[in-house]
């Protein structure tokens, strides 16, 4: 076993931790309050070949590997998760699909301009009663022949208002269950196709989620991501590399957080000493460490699994529920060892805090991880 990054690796992660604290840091905690979508740095963040992270450069992409993707997610994640989702999104469950799915025409059109950063995408599954359970979607794609009519609602759709183009997951053959499930291509601005308010959320309030709304919108066949009733298949697909990247969105806000808590314990003195030299908030750091060090080998090992072609569905879903769980209970040590410090948007510490939350519940629940995970092993 080989656990030293390339000489590239570590400046792909340099660049992504200088960006991070030049770029998001300043006015992070004022976006987080106004629910102001990240625009300028996520521009920013194209430019540098981070929303096409994994994408071949013949498609726009800088080409990378999945164990870049995770460093970068961790740096960026430390300061803003509002901003690394972005970059999770677009990456995971946007370009990735596109890139192994789509058709040469689907790639030309739609991966290229979002691999380049030109744009930003949204991958919508979610609804009003099919979060957990995504065979049972109400959206329909009836076939018209040379098109689809699609209607139906989509929620909690990150990047919904800023998106321009979006994959969306519907039933096209109730008859069929989920085998009867198609995944299109999606524009902004196709009539009928309506953007529903900002939700107001506890964390991640820089993160642009809206409900999506769609009335008798016509899509042209060739928008079908591959063969009819592949949609399923299509999502689950995507999803388990999307759980690599809120895995390590999830460790990157467990590593700010520690790290934040780390340096108060040196610099605030309590009793005559530094808070540091008390041995309950050592042992403290001590887990909170350990812990981060376990889920950021699980993140790499899916991570490497994906990048030499080895079934890594079982590693992610692993990674992302233990990562998520870290980062919950990393993010609330932290604010303890804050102290009253720690509960004021200031030092940080409670946004984390916060943000760590929503690790646990999209791409899969930590519930429907276990699921996953336990359905591995028994096979």
């Amino acid at each position: 076993m080989y656990f030293e990054l390339t000489e590239e690796q570590k400046m792909i992660r340099q660049a992504a931790r200088d960006f991070a604290q030049a770029e998001l840091k300043p006015g992070v905690i004022e976006r987080d309050e106004l629910q102001k979508f990240p625009a300028e740095q996520i521009k920013k963040l194209g430019e540098l070949g981070f929303l096409g992270m994994m994408v071949s450069p013949v498609y726009g992409g800088s080409g990378m590997d999945a164990i870049s993707y995770v460093l970068v997610m961790e740096e960026l994640s430390k300061i803003d998760a509002s901003a690394s989702v972005v970059v999770s999104v677009n990456n995971s469950l946007v370009c990735y699909g596109l890139e192994k799915y789509g058709s040469e025409a689907q790639k030309q059109k739609y991966l290229m301009p979002l691999a380049k950063g030109e744009c930003i995408g949204a991958f919508c599954l979610s609804e009003p009663e099919a979060g957990s359970d995504a065979t049972s979607q109400s959206t329909t794609a009836i076939d018209m022949g040379d098109h689809y009519l699609l209607n139906g609602t989509k929620n909690w759709i990150t990047n919904g208002g800023t998106a321009s183009t979006y994959i969306v997951i519907a039933q096209t053959d109730a008859a069929k269950k989920h085998h009867g499930i198609n995944a299109f291509i999606v524009e902004k601005g196709m009539p009928g196709f309506t953007v529903g308010p900002k939700e107001n959320k506890m964390g991640i309030r820089g993160s642009d989620t809206h409900s999506l709304m769609f009335t008798d919108v016509k899509v042209p066949k060739e928008n079908r991501i591959g063969e009819d009733g592949f949609g399923f298949k299509f999502a689950m697909s995507v999803l388990d590399g999307g759980r690599i990247g809120i895995a390590s969105q999830a460790l990157g806000i467990a590593s700010g957080a520690y790290e934040l808590a780390k340096q108060y314990a040196k610099d605030r003195k309590t009793f005559g000493k530094p808070l540091a030299d008390h041995q309950a908030i050592q042992f403290k750091l001590a887990d909170m460490a350990t812990e981060i060090e376990a889920a950021r080998l699980m993140c790499l090992k899916a991570a490497w699994l994906k990048d030499h072609g080895k079934p890594y569905a079982h590693a992610s879903s692993m990674a992302k529920l233990y990562a998520s769980e870290v980062a919950m209970r990393t993010a609330t040590e932290a604010v303890q060892i804050h102290g009253g410090y720690g509960y004021v948007k200031e030092y940080h510490v409670e946004r984390l805090m916060r943000d760590a939350k929503i690790t646990q519940i999209y791409e899969g629940t930590s519930e429907i991880q276990r699921i996953v995970i336990s359905r591995g092993l028994l096979k």
